[in-house]
């Protein structure tokens, strides 16, 4: 019975958010810490390793948008624990896949519950906060992701690239671990009412939910900035140590770098969240919005050296997430709690079209002849945009929509 408690401190439920969202930057990764060993085992052709990586986004569109709204009807709490208990258990079963097919079976499975997971941990952080504490709240949920990210990247670096499905059991057993903690201290779900939940999937609703009393230029623009700024997180988790040994850095440097990516886009997003709630809130949305092309522009022309792309790296990666952070606060606040999880979910899954294209972007760009340093200039575009998106959305109070 996942209903125990009425009411849990606000701390605790972000807390619990925050061990989930690790327990899903862990998984999210998993793929691609773990690809050098699997691909020693079955000799994959590039289109399966293809299909193997998009699997999991597919799954995590589809369970963002199925996800979100099923919680806005059942509860955030039944529908949180049954996704991780998912991908838990999909990842664990990674493990054991004996062939490419099913990999790629079991990376969609996982995706479906991983997507489930994020609309309703935003969502939750969201539900249990005071308008004065909403968007920390919401950025140290969210900031598990990029530590969930280090430690993958720790994992495939200490064991043996041979052992790579231990990488999937560790990320099936640790959401598996916290699912009883989340049925015991997370507060009871509230569901609609049965009148208003029977006719909830009707197409009708759900547009009155994302549209409706004056939502329709703010989830449209929710929806781009989730785009552009989820494209320009995957394109630099998949290609950044690559752009940076083109760049003259050692593949043990490139890893050190990408550490430092995901170290410092948690530490400042986190840093962001609590700044978004004080009086300077305009001012730290500015300097996200300058922020994020500078480092990009960094990357592409500071010299070769070690220390200066690291310490770069480690500003690009916070420059990335301070802004996700600041849609993400965007979306927890543009809608009414009853239509939160629908509201969060379709930008989720928005975000997910971007994480599909991204590295398929820089892919094109290395393929018609262009350097690692042309390739970070090209996305200069892309992230000017997003900033310009994503102060838009900041600038406004970040306070949530009356229900």
């Amino acid at each position: 019975m996942i209903a125990d408690r009425e009411a849990s401190p606000p701390r605790l439920t972000v807390f619990l958010c925050f061990l989930g969202a690790i327990c899903e930057g862990f998984d999210i990764q998993a793929a691609g810490v773990a690809a050098g060993g699997l691909i020693r085992v079955f000799r994959p052709t590039p289109h399966a390793l293809g299909l193997f990586f998009s699997a999991s986004g597919l799954g995590l569109l589809l369970g963002a948008l199925v996800g979100g709204r099923v919680s806005d009807l059942l509860g955030r709490k039944p529908v949180l624990v049954a996704s991780i208990t998912a991908f838990g258990i999909f990842s664990f079963l990674t493990s054991l896949a004996p062939d490419m097919n099913s990999l790629i079976a079991a990376r969609f499975l996982t995706g479906l519950g991983l997507g489930g997971a994020m609309p309703n941990l935003i969502a939750l952080a969201a539900d249990s906060s005071t308008s004065k504490s909403r968007t920390a709240n919401i950025a140290a949920a969210y900031v598990g992701m990029p530590f969930g990210g280090v430690a993958a990247s720790l994992v495939i670096f200490l064991i043996p690239l041979d052992a790579w499905r231990l990488v999937f059991q560790i990320g099936g057993a640790a959401p598996l671990i916290i699912v009883p903690l989340m049925i015991w201290l997370l507060p009871r779900p509230k569901p609609a009412p049965l009148k208003a939940a029977a006719g909830a999937w009707v197409a009708p609703n759900m547009a009155r939910a994302l549209f409706g009393n004056g939502r329709a230029p703010r989830t449209l623009l929710l929806w781009m900035s989730f785009f552009l700024i989820v494209l320009t997180l995957h394109l630099m988790l998949n290609w950044l140590p690559l752009l940076l040994t083109g760049r003259g850095l050692l593949k043990g440097q490139a890893a050190i770098a990408q550490a430092g990516f995901n170290a410092g886009g948690g530490l400042l997003a986190l840093l962001l969240g609590v700044v978004l709630d004080s009086r300077w809130r305009r001012i730290a949305v500015a300097v996200s919005m300058v922020m994020l092309p500078a480092m990009l522009v960094s990357a592409a022309v500071v010299p070769a050296r070690p220390d200066v792309l690291i310490g770069v790296a480690f500003l690009l990666g916070g420059a990335i997430l301070a802004q996700q952070v600041i849609v993400f606060a965007a979306a927890g606040a543009c809608y009414p709690m009853a239509d939160r999880g629908t509201g969060v979910g379709s930008a989720v899954a928005a975000g997910r079209l971007g994480s599909l294209t991204g590295p398929l972007f820089a892919a094109s760009l290395l393929a018609a002849g262009q350097s690692p340093s042309r390739v970070l200039i090209g996305v200069l575009p892309i992230v000017l945009v997003c900033g310009i998106s994503a102060g838009l959305l900041g600038w406004r109070d970040l306070k949530p929509n009356p229900a």
